[in-house]
């Protein structure tokens, strides 16, 4: 079978999981065309795979409007009932309101040009990652493709409005439901009936580890921690600094933040008015290439979010031999296991997060053993092989099965 998937943006710097997902299943003899609503800014285009990706990627928002008007006018001639069902259920599958109601117009464009070029190329089923916009222009192309439709759940966004308010429809639309841990698929079990929870499937994000690089650690005598990620308020680098700022004084360990947003400068002024500036070196969004060593030469990765899905830098850390630090949120807690491969904090609680740095910092026997822990834990779950073997049997059952598309409830 001939797959699609389909992403609001392919490729894509925070999201190269997506590509090495894509990356594993062609290996295991799947053939897969890329689709993206919008193309990435250049400078997101850091790897010769990223350029070669991207120029063999569908790009919609790309497309001349001739493409779009020639794509509408036939299969309104070519299939006025399908075509008006599927305006149909994209003026009911939105939120409510006028931008809703704009977005669900411009989606039904995109939708209609999508499902003519998956037709053109013989695709069989399609798959989304994130429940979020794109995923509606998914659901809309397959149902008027009349192919199988399937999508990826990732983090707690995706049950925020307006997205959470769209998701029960996606899920009893959709052949399977791919989640990325067991808290994910338990909040998407909430939102729907238990006649459901059979198609929503645990599917991990995971890592190519032989491709990962090789960084000899160099004892320095200052002990470095390292956090990457959006500069944003869910991240809690804001409060990671507090935290640093109530560690012990001679403990006295250098963070590197890796990531960049809106909230830089912001955090760049709470690092000097807590005295901490001279131990904090914002290093700003690097290359993954760049990331992983920045994370193989650090001592402790800390992730202080509020909320998340499954980091991919926790498991990027632990495959590297670098211990975490992780606040006890959403699915963490299946991949970092406490006092075996780094610990855990409650959210938003700096003074327990300060307490676990220190007494990671000052004892080095400690971080070694957490570290030479990682490997087996991530090579266990977390291998892409593992995952991209585990969707192709699920586009299989897909395509063996006899049913249909379903419509959106009424």
């Amino acid at each position: 079978m001939r797959i699609a998937y389909l992403t609001s943006q392919y490729p894509a710097t925070s999201h190269t999981f997506i590509r090495r997902e894509i990356s594993a299943m062609r290996q295991l003899g799947c053939q897969i065309d890329t689709f993206s609503v919008r193309a990435p800014a250049h400078a997101e285009l850091r790897t010769d795979e990223d350029v070669r990706e991207a120029q063999a990627t569908y790009t919609l928002l790309a497309r001349p409007w001739r493409d779009y008007l020639l794509a509408h006018v036939q299969e309104l001639v070519r299939q006025p009932a399908r075509y008006l069902r599927t305006l149909v259920v994209a003026a009911r599958h939105r939120p409510p309101g006028l931008r809703g109601s704009l977005l669900s117009v411009a989606y039904f464009g995109e939708c209609i040009l999508l499902a003519r070029e998956m037709k053109r190329r013989g695709i069989g089923h399609l798959h989304n990652h994130f429940a979020n916009a794109g995923a509606a222009v998914g659901l809309l192309a397959s149902i008027h493709a009349e192919i199988g439709w399937s999508f990826t759940i990732h983090g707690i966004s995706e049950f925020d409005y307006p997205a959470g308010l769209l998701l029960p429809e996606k899920i009893s639309a959709a052949k399977f439901v791919a989640c990325v841990s067991y808290f994910g698929r338990a909040q998407a079990a909430r939102v729907v009936g238990p006649e459901m929870w059979p198609r929503l499937k645990v599917v991990r994000c995971g890592l190519e580890l032989e491709r990962l690089p090789h960084v000899a650690s160099v004892e320095t005598g200052e002990v470095r921690l390292i956090v990457v990620g959006r500069l944003s308020a869910e991240k809690g680098v804001a409060g990671l600094l507090e935290a640093l700022s109530l560690m012990r004084s001679d403990s006295a360990p250098r963070l590197a933040v890796v990531g960049d947003g809106s909230l830089r400068a912001e955090l760049a002024r709470q690092a000097e008015a807590l005295g901490i500036s001279e131990r904090v070196d914002f290093l700003g969004a690097l290359s993954e290439a760049d990331t992983l060593s920045e994370i193989a030469r650090s001592d402790v990765l800390v992730l202080p979010s509020f909320m998340e899905g499954l980091p991919m830098v926790l498991m990027e850390a632990l495959a590297l031999r670098v211990p975490v630090v992780a606040s006890r949120v959403a699915g963490i807690p299946e991949l970092v296991e406490e006092g075996k491969t780094g610990f855990l904090f409650s959210p938003s609680n700096w003074q327990e997060l300060a307490t676990t740095l220190d007494r990671l910092v000052v004892d080095r026997a400690l971080r070694r053993r957490l570290g030479d822990a990682g490997p087996a834990r991530i090579a266990e779950e977390f291998d892409i092989r593992l995952s991209a073997a585990k969707l192709r049997d699920l586009f299989r059952q897909a395509e063996e099965s006899e049913a249909t598309p379903e419509e959106l409830p009424s």
